[in-house]
């Protein structure tokens, strides 16, 4: 939720921030009209109480009170009314606010480049270039059902379209990639956490997923409770409505999580293999932090993102998104692509993002920057460390072989306990 001070002190600023992401800026003035309609109708709901508490005190003065009383009725009756009045009219304007302010996105910082969509996203440094073959590379969905690790048939038998079932060598090096990335995590002191799946309506809305996101969302209409599209979300709400001290900051956390989307919109887009599933699993990295110190924090944690990839070997980049493709809660994002030689392109496999105080004013968390300073909202970060099965099919086209077999990057071998997999679909040490 953006800052209304910021909203009254510098309109412009939000302004402008909309009008790069290429969305309609006019609810700035509607802001601004509501926002003096509901200070004004408060302060004279308050002088008008402040009138009735002196005609109050002055029938307490008096030497004939029950006379003053008698006198004074009809003026303190007619006080109550414009009170009652006055004050109906507050509650709608508050709501009419709040339902704005819920679908504002966060203001971009100005290192944001201009532009409408990926095409203007620029790219900040890369691995090198790809990887040369001395064959044609296929894509990892022919090579995952080739070696007999990836069954889509199964899965769509079981839930449909996309979802997938991994088996054998695929489940182990699946699980051998969330075991490497959390002790990965852990040696860069983010603390291990195992959240619910399930969570709140007030959860999802504290950290920006409601009402922007609400169509991408699997739901237990009778709980209300949805199914995490991120750990990225009980992992920012896990100090909601707390106020921190300033030695706690920062807090790094981070959590495997299975993950689930509903895709909404993206019918007939990445139909197959792994990329776009509405089950998926990830390890997420989340930061709370001082306001001073967030942007370098996003730099510290795209590093730590970027440096799983390095240490895989697997070809990437990063790069800066644009204005017109930054998330909703951001106020800047990195993504990390990986490079697919079976599909001849980049794909997303992190996104790192810097939601100042945005998630932060939605939650309710705050610190006190000295013991006895005023409470101020901390700075979130999230960011995937990384996105398993995307990274699992990096693996399967970047490490693919001529003669069918894929070769294990040696930096997982200690936690799946081979190197290669065979054409047959058995492994070897």
């Amino acid at each position: 939720m953006i800052d209304l001070l910021l909203l009254r002190r510098d309109p412009e600023l939000i302004r402008r921030s909309a009008l790069r992401r290429r969305i309609d800026a006019s609810f700035v003035d509607r802001l601004l009209e509501i926002d003096e309609r509901l200070r004004a109708g408060q302060t004279a709901v308050e002088s008008l109480k402040a009138e009735k508490n002196a005609l109050t005190a002055s029938i307490s003065k008096a030497t004939d009170r029950a006379a003053e009383a008698r006198r004074l009725r009809p003026q303190i009756a007619e006080l109550d009314d414009r009170i009652a009045q006055t004050g109906a009219l507050l509650p709608s304007l508050e709501r009419e606010r709040d339902a704005i302010l819920a679908e504002v996105p966060n203001t971009l910082d100005d290192s944001v480049p201009d532009g409408a969509g990926p095409e203007a996203n620029v790219v900040v440094r890369s691995s090198g270039p790809p990887p040369a073959f001395s064959f044609t590379p296929k894509p990892h969905w022919e090579l995952g059902e080739r070696l007999g690790i990836v069954d889509f048939e199964r899965a769509a038998k079981l839930s449909g379209s996309r979802f997938s079932v991994l088996r054998g060598a695929g489940a182990r090096l699946s699980r051998a990639i969330v075991d490497f990335f959390l002790d990965r995590a852990r040696r860069r002191n983010y603390v291990e956490i195992v959240p619910p799946y399930l969570v709140t309506r007030e959860t999802m809305w504290s950290t920006g997923q409601l009402t922007k996101f609400s169509d991408q969302m699997f739901r237990d209409a009778d709980a209300d409770l949805f199914m995490i599209p991120t750990a990225e979300v009980p992992l920012t709400a896990l100090h909601r409505d707390e106020i921190l001290s300033a030695e706690q900051l920062p807090l790094q956390y981070t959590a495997y999580s299975p993950c689930f989307r509903k895709e909404a919109g993206a019918a007939g887009k990445d139909t197959r293999g792994l990329i776009r599933q509405h089950q998926f699993e990830k390890v997420e990295l989340v930061w709370l932090t001082r306001p001073e110190r967030s942007f370098e924090a996003l730099e510290q944690l795209t590093s730590d993102a970027e440096a799983l990839l390095r240490e895989l070997e697997l070809p990437h980049r990063v790069v800066l998104l644009c204005s017109g493709d930054t998330g909703f809660n951001a106020a800047k994002t990195y993504d990390l692509e990986v490079w697919l030689p079976g599909q001849g392109t980049y794909r997303e496999i992190s996104s790192c993002s810097n939601c100042t105080d945005f998630q932060a004013r939605r939650s309710g968390i705050r610190f006190r920057p000295e013991p006895t300073a005023r409470p101020v909202f901390v700075h979130t970060l999230n960011g995937s460390g990384l996105a398993v099965g995307r990274t699992f099919l990096a693996i399967l086209e970047n490490y693919q072989q001529a003669d069918g077999s894929v070769l294990i990057p040696a930096a997982l071998v200690p936690f799946c306990g081979f190197s290669r997999i065979l054409p047959d679909g058995s492994v070897s040490s």
